[in-house]
This record gives C-alpha cells, structure tokens and sequence, in this order.
C-alpha cells in the first residue's frame, strides 16, 4: 500500500488542555505521528513524503480568511507581552452573537468552539503538513491500483470551514474528498472514529453529490455533544446524504460491525466513484478514549468489508492516540485491506 507522510506533522506537540476544570494530557501527542510511521514502515509499505503545495485545496472547503487567521495568529498572539507562550480562546460567541471581532482575543474565539485547540509557533506547519498529506493522497489515488493511506496528523474531522474544533484546525478528510470529486464525481465518505465527524458532516450537508456516514458514540454520552444524532440527514437539497449511526458507551466489535454494514450498503447503493475512510482507531478496547471496546480482529474485519467494496479508497487517519497497542491497530486494519476492483 502507498502510504503518505510528512515529517512536518510532528512539530505541533502540546502536553496539556484545559477541560472539565483542570489540565489533562493532551491526547494528540506527537509520538502517535512516530508510532504510526514505525507500523507502517515495518509492514513493508511503500512510504513517500508529500510534497509542498499550495492552497487551492485547503480553500476550496475552508474559508480562505479562516486559513489566513490560522496562519499567522501565534505570531500575533506573541506581540501581546502579557499574553502566554500558547494561544487558548477564553471566551467564544454563542448563537446569539453574529459579528466577528477584530479583538485578537475574541477573534480567536470567534474561530474556536473550545479549548482543545492549542496553537504553538509550529501549529500551522504541522496543520498545514497534514493536509498536504491528504491532497498528495488524493493526487495519487487517481493513478493508483490499491488503497492509499494519508497517515494524516494532527486530525481533521471535526473541523468546520472556519471553526477549528476538538483538537481539528484543517478537515483533511473534508479536503481530501472535496479534491476527489473533480476526478471521481460522486464521493462516499465514512467515518469509523469513536466521535461523530461533525466537521466532515456540516461541510457536505447541501451536497448530493456526497455521501457522508458516520459511526460514533452517542452525541449524548460523548463529544462532539452537539451534532451525530440518527435524525441529521442532509440539507434540503441533499436529503439522505447524511448517515449517522450512534452507538452507545462500551459497544464491541459485534454491534460495531453491524453499523458498519448499514453504512456500507448505503454507500453501494450511492454508486460512488471513490471513497474516504476517515480512519479513527480511538473506539479501540485499549484506546486511552476509552469509549468503545473494538479489537484488532475488528478493525481487521472493517478493513476486509470496505475493501470488498472494490472502489478507489483513500485512507484518511483521524484519531487513535497512545497506548501500546497503538501500532498493532494499524497493522491490523492496513493487513484487512485487499486489492480493489476497478470501479464501485
């Protein structure tokens, strides 16, 4: 399998955040970018790094003042001598308030929902590597004969086009199936992290030319909160293109498996011309998330069923975060990927 990277990815790396009242280890470490590259390398994969690039791509779903902001806000953020060495929103509008603040406090805010979204000096390299890694992923896929796996870090899922949020600044998976319908037309996205890809899903809720599914801890019980009920299927102009199946705390490989059928027949029925996979391995049994209990023989049976499909598939890596089973996820699913058929 070709695998895509970029040693930029790593340069993002903060140890804590700010949740439910006190400093938690932050569980995007840098170390899972490692973690990930030694698992693949020692499967044997094919292994390039991404080229630079522009960012035609990255605007064609993100608003291009969002991407100017993420860009150059730490430098700001700096100027301000009374202001730390990280930048962390401390207030953020609510759906009463509609204007966007030239405040470099409040503009931050303004582009973030939490406090999950640190910004060093090296966020936008790293950020800006990772999408690099889903559009390179994307480029070749059109040329390739198997899967292609985007080894994407930081994530992107829940990434809107201008909000970063849960740990999420660019939506690689968003991006990567965005430049996909230019070569493919008609694109299925699923999403097997252990939270709702509410990013992925606000992005395409107008397109019918997108189908979007998602598998994912009840709203209710986990983050995202706020969106990935059953009953979000599309805007008006694309009803039915939005598939969510939330699962309860604790669910295993069986029910987990059957949701992922749903989703996969869903996606036969849409006769899509390529398919993204944004790839999360924090519903692991031993994942530190510790939301869902799957195995490495589930992982292994998701990857066989999605690559029975035999469409064009781009793997796109969301969440999965340390533990020493980590590596051995990866291997299990890449392992459960077969040679595709031509075509859907």
């Amino acid at each position: 399998m070709l695998v895509i990277h970029h040693p930029d990815q790593a340069r993002h790396d903060v140890e804590s955040v700010f949740r439910t009242g006190k400093f938690i280890p932050h569980f995007d470490r840098a170390e899972r970018y490692r973690v990930f590259l030694e698992a693949v390398t020692g499967q044997g994969h094919q292994v390039v790094q991404a080229p630079a690039g522009g960012l035609e791509a990255i605007t064609a779903v993100h608003d291009p003042a969002y991407v100017d902001f993420l860009k150059g806000v730490h430098a700001r953020w700096m100027r301000r001598p009374e202001f730390g060495p990280i930048a962390v929103p401390s207030v953020h509008p609510t759906h009463r308030m509609h204007r966007r603040p030239t405040d470099l406090v409040g503009e931050l805010g303004w582009y973030s929902n939490s406090t999950t979204c640190p910004i060093t000096a090296d966020t936008w390299t790293s950020v800006l590597a990772s999408a690099q890694v889903a559009i390179h992923g994307a480029e070749r896929l059109a040329a390739a004969d198997a899967p292609v796996y985007a080894m994407c870090r930081p994530p992107g899922h829940h990434a809107y086009p201008d909000l970063m949020s849960g740990g999420c600044y660019l939506n690689n998976t968003a991006i990567a199936a965005q430049l996909l319908s230019r070569r493919f037309g008609r694109i299925g996205i699923l999403d097997i992290d252990v939270h709702h890809g509410n990013g992925t899903q606000a992005i395409f809720w107008d397109r019918a030319d997108v189908l979007t599914c998602s598998i994912h801890v009840d709203p209710n019980d986990g983050a995202p909160l706020y969106a990935g009920h059953a009953d979000e299927v599309g805007g008006d102009a694309a009803r039915g293109c939005n598939d969510n199946q939330p699962l309860p705390r604790g669910t295993g490989d069986g029910p987990w498996l059957a949701a992922l059928d749903g989703a996969l027949a869903r996606i036969r029925r849409f006769a899509p011309g390529a398919i993204v996979i944004a790839l999360g391995f924090d519903a692991a049994e031993h994942d530190p998330v510790a939301t869902f209990r799957i195995t490495e023989a589930g992982f292994a049976a998701a990857a066989a069923r999605i690559a029975a499909l035999g469409c064009p598939t781009l793997l796109v890596q969301e969440g999965g975060y340390l533990s020493p089973s980590l590596g051995r996820y990866l291997r299990s699913f890449l392992g459960g990927m077969s040679r595709p058929r031509p075509g859907c």
